[in-house]
């Protein structure tokens, strides 16, 4: 598996509109992208950072991960997950750490936010991180 670059960190936050006013006026970032990516039941919003994004992740229903995060962090958001852009595809590194032993939460590359192919791999496998596969945007 090839990991280009760190595509992005995701992070939790209970509410968009009281998050992204403070990314853009105290720390000077420009929100260049909202958007819902309904099967995963939550909002998104983007910010650039050098070479790497920060997504925002808001839940748009209380059984969403984000929501179940959020609650299990006291109502408070948080780092939720960091995603690896893979050069060789989604599945194909999926098959490559799960032959390592890996345990997947999804044994299939999946549509998320931007139009992307993802997977997630299970954090009782990542030493307790939140790891996100992600099809590199320079390879679409």
């Amino acid at each position: 598996m090839d990991i280009s670059h760190i595509e992005h960190i995701g992070i939790a936050v209970p509410s968009l509109e009281e998050a992204i006013p403070f990314y853009e006026k105290m720390l000077g970032f420009k929100c260049f992208a909202i958007e819902e990516v309904e099967d995963q039941k939550v909002r998104t919003a983007f910010f650039k950072v050098g070479q790497t994004k920060l997504e925002l992740l808001e839940g748009t229903a209380p059984e969403s991960a984000i929501c179940k995060f959020i609650a299990a962090n006291g109502g408070r958001g948080g780092i939720q997950h960091i995603a690896f852009a893979v050069e060789d595809g989604v599945a194909n590194a999926l098959a490559e750490v799960e032959e390592k032993g890996c345990r997947l939460i999804d044994k299939a590359p999946r549509r998320g936010a931007e139009g992307l192919d993802i997977a997630f791999l299970h954090p009782k496998s990542t030493c307790g991180t939140l790891i996100e596969l992600c099809e590199d945007p320079k390879k679409k």
